[in-house]
């Protein structure tokens, strides 16, 4: 009982400190060229106390160009959502025709809490066929380009938005912050 003679109400769920992201399977699995892989990249959510936390949104991402794929929506991204027990699966994932390191990359998002991972897969190359060139990437690879694309449409965003807005007062138009936030990438493998 409370003061003032009430049974107390349930209160709503506690958020989390923070997330973090533990992955179930596709660590180190290899797969053949043009091949669905061997096994799906699949990750689970977890608090800071490593319960699950259903309903978070998990992006799955794959690299733009190079040892790459495409998911069965023929996307290189796919957004899952975590059910009751924390997972997240990303399902039919196909690989391209380039061997090499498959790196897909994990990102979680969470009342505010992020967390993100990669999971290193190989594609393998078919026995007996010529390999393929590869070319390689500068400083950065691809994801620098992703993320520079990224910029650059945030920077393009603000542009026509400021180049619409009536510029009545200074006052009225407060300012605007675009940012692409943290990104941590390892360096090169």
């Amino acid at each position: 009982m409370t003061s003032n003679g009430l049974a107390p109400t349930a209160t709503a769920q506690t958020l989390p400190a923070q997330i973090n992201i533990v992955v179930v399977s596709g660590e180190g699995a290899a797969s053949p060229t043009r091949q669905h892989v061997t096994q799906d990249p699949a990750v689970r959510i977890e608090d800071d106390d490593q319960q699950p936390v259903a309903g978070v949104p998990v992006v799955f991402a794959l690299p733009v160009s190079g040892t790459s794929g495409e998911f069965t929506n023929g996307a290189k991204t796919l957004a899952v959502v975590t059910d009751k027990t924390g997972l997240a699966t990303a399902h039919g994932l196909k690989t391209n025709d380039i061997p090499g390191k498959l790196q897909i990359y994990v990102t979680a998002s969470f009342h505010g809490l992020r967390a993100r991972t990669l999971i290193n897969q190989v594609v393998e190359g078919v026995p007996g066929a010529p390999p393929r060139p590869q070319r390689t990437a500068k400083s950065g690879g691809t994801w620098k380009w992703v993320l520079l694309g990224v910029a650059a449409a945030g920077g393009a965003a603000a542009g026509i938005y400021f180049g619409t807005r009536s510029s009545s007062s200074p006052a009225s138009n407060p300012p605007i912050t675009i940012g692409t936030g943290p990104v941590v990438f390892g360096g090169p493998q």
